[in-house]
């Protein structure tokens, strides 16, 4: 192997270390939005040099996770809350769609992999651990995506599903991560109806699914965390 191609193949790895471990603590909220980032401290970070690292964010750039600013620098995408409804209208819609096609299109190996996804989620539950139950509520979301056979249904559905983790990431860590068990109620029943090749229940039941998500999440924007607390006297010396 020439000296080039060895580089080149180090240089894409060092490329896929920083992009998996900012991809992921950009969708856990560890990096926050709108958050910069800088090439010069990554690269230390990671022990690179600044190609790879702007391979990297080149590649997050393309999938919505972080922008460049007009002076060049880069910084975690914002979350534009003003566009959640529309997030709900095209997380229902895909949801909808992959649901009812992996009751009609699964075979029996999906069904291992989506009832495998659920005991990691429900595992996650019994540990009151939001990020691991984030990541295995994608897992199991995905896995039914996979069942539609479908690649470009299931492609947008994964990439819609990454966007929300950072939406649940918000609501969870707004209650301490509490993680309530009646979020692993809803994936029985739609495992159930995908198993019974019962495509009109899949997609009523996967259509229930996208629609709570959303009121918890503007529930929880709604709800006003002050009006109890005492400032300077309180509200009755006003």
């Amino acid at each position: 192997m020439a000296a080039g191609e060895n580089g080149s193949k180090s240089r894409g790895g060092g490329a896929r270390k920083v992009y998996n471990a900012l991809r992921t603590e950009i969708l856990t909220l560890v990096l926050e939005p709108g958050e910069l980032l800088d090439e010069a401290r990554i690269g230390e970070r990671f022990g690179l040099s600044r190609s790879p690292v702007r391979e990297a964010l080149i590649r997050l750039s393309s999938e919505g996770l972080v922008t460049t600013l007009p002076n060049k620098s880069t910084q975690v995408a914002p979350l534009q809350i003003e566009d959640f409804p529309q997030y709900l209208d095209a997380l229902d819609l895909l949801q909808r769609a992959v649901t009812r096609l992996a009751a009609k299109q699964r075979r029996d190996a999906d069904l291992v992999i989506i009832k495998s996804a659920q005991g990691a989620f429900e595992d996650a539950l019994g540990r009151r651990d939001a990020l691991a139950m984030i990541e295995a509520n994608r897992d199991f979301h995905v896995a039914i995506g996979e069942a539609a056979r479908n690649r470009y249904l299931a492609d947008s559905y994964a990439r819609i599903l990454d966007e929300g983790r950072r939406i649940l990431r918000i609501y969870f860590r707004s209650y301490g991560d509490a993680v309530h068990p009646e979020f692993a109620d809803e994936h029985p029943r739609i495992i159930a109806a995908i198993e019974a090749r019962d495509e009109d229940l899949a997609e009523r039941l996967a259509h229930a699914h996208a629609r709570q998500m959303g009121e918890r999440f503007l529930q929880y924007l709604r709800s006003r965390h002050t009006a109890d607390i005492s400032v300077a006297g309180g509200v009755d010396a006003v």
